[in-house]
């Protein structure tokens, strides 16, 4: 029997980042009661774009808010025009066009605020609780039961849900909490610059390949062009201009790539250095306490699926929850269902960031050579693999009103 059939379940989520809130629309679309907690003042996430593939763009589905992410998104093939070695040279042809149509494999390209936007639209205003920190929390031995303490800056507090969320990031305190012992992330040994054109392009996207450097880029719906330039640094490493330190690493690079950093503001270039969780979590869940998103498995960009894993734990996560009455079982059908996936592709990007950041050149022919030898059916069976994967069905109840955790 749906839980929301038997009473009103209340749920706390930690973190209003794309999977908190992703995580926080379900639940309510399921009949529960939520309140998303966030640290920061204001909802912000960083002005950069994102790749959503078919995994996501289906999870977006279940929660009803799909086509509105869309309306200001642009299309594009997986990968683009394929890859390029930094004189222009073909590395790798473009994805089948026929197979990724054919198959729903196509990406929606879009900015991080607009989706934070989307998502935190389709929530009451009071089910986010802006300036809110998490300074303890409690669980019960044997019933799992969780006090959670809030700081705010009206106060402290306590609440007491039937669920807990993990929702904040890289360094989850719900995860310090709960697996204390757990190694902290890491350094990847690369950062990553972002920008977006000021000028309007014509690009079908696409990635370039160096020595310990890649580049990437990918059109928005408005006509601009987000890129991203990913390099091996030492940690911490940073430039009075952002810009002017990827045009000095890019800026002789084919076609378009010096024009697209060029049109891109200099004070509006991001720089990050790139973490990971290295050593996977045991386990997800611990009593009536889940982590989702970065919290439970931080992986590198290499192969954009950071939010898209964030929100296929939601939708997994909520349709768990909506089929079994026990909140303890439900968690537990949750991690058995998404950490051997999600696990898998943070490998997978480590190793596909091993690959396009290979430094020696001896090394870098000998990746050339196979990359080009590579037969289309690997390209397409990995797409299959990450784009191809569907969520479960998520019922939709009838939303509580607002306001009732406790």
């Amino acid at each position: 029997m749906n839980r929301t059939q038997q009473q009103r379940s209340s749920a706390v989520v930690v973190g209003a980042g794309i999977g908190g809130l992703a995580t926080a629309i379900g639940l309510r679309r399921i009949g529960w009661d939520v309140l998303v907690l966030e640290r920061s003042a204001a909802l912000r996430e960083a002005g950069a774009g994102i790749s959503l593939m078919a995994n996501a763009r289906r999870c977006l589905e279940q929660l009803g808010v799909a086509a509105t992410v869309r309306a200001g998104a642009a299309s594009m093939l997986p990968g683009g025009d394929g890859v390029r070695t930094p004189r222009g040279a073909r590395l790798l042809a473009p994805a089948d066009a026929d197979f990724v149509h054919r198959h729903g494999l196509t990406a929606d390209i879009v900015l991080r605020p607009r989706l934070q936007t989307v998502l935190a639209s389709a929530l009451p205003e009071d089910g986010i609780q802006t300036g809110s920190t998490v300074t303890g929390l409690d669980l019960e031995p044997g019933s799992g039961r969780v006090s959670v303490r809030v700081q705010t800056v009206s106060g402290t507090g306590t609440i007491e849900p039937d669920l807990l969320v993990g929702a904040d990031g890289l360094h989850s305190t719900v995860r310090a909490v709960l697996w204390p012992d757990a190694p902290e992330p890491v350094y990847s040994g690369h950062s990553v610059w972002r920008g977006m054109t000021e000028t309007r392009f014509a690009e079908i996207g696409g990635n370039t390949w160096g020595r310990g450097q890649q580049f990437g880029r990918m059109p928005l719906g408005d006509g601009r062009v987000y890129w991203y330039a990913v390099a091996n640094t030492p940690i911490g490493e940073r430039h009075l201009d952002e810009r002017a330190a990827v045009l000095e690493r890019f800026g002789r690079w084919h076609h378009p790539i010096p024009d697209l950093v060029t049109a891109t503001p200099a004070d509006t270039v991001l720089h990050h250095d790139i973490f990971e969780l290295a050593v996977p979590l045991p386990s997800y869940v611990r009593g009536r306490a889940a982590l989702l998103g970065d919290a439970a498995h931080a992986m590198t960009s290499d192969l954009g699926q950071g939010a898209c894993q964030a929100l296929e734990d939601a939708v997994v996560l909520c349709a768990a929850l909506a089929a079994e009455p026990d909140i303890a079982a439900a968690l537990r059908v949750y991690d058995q269902q998404r950490r051997p996936r999600a696990q898998r592709i943070a490998t997978a990007s480590r190793q596909m960031g091993q690959l396009t950041l290979m430094e020696g050149k001896a090394r870098v022919l000998l990746r050339n050579m196979a990359v080009r030898a590579a037969p289309a059916a690997a390209g397409r069976r990995r797409l299959t693999e990450i784009g191809g994967w569907s969520p479960p069905d998520l019922p939709v109840g009838v939303p509580p009103t607002s306001g009732s955790v406790r």
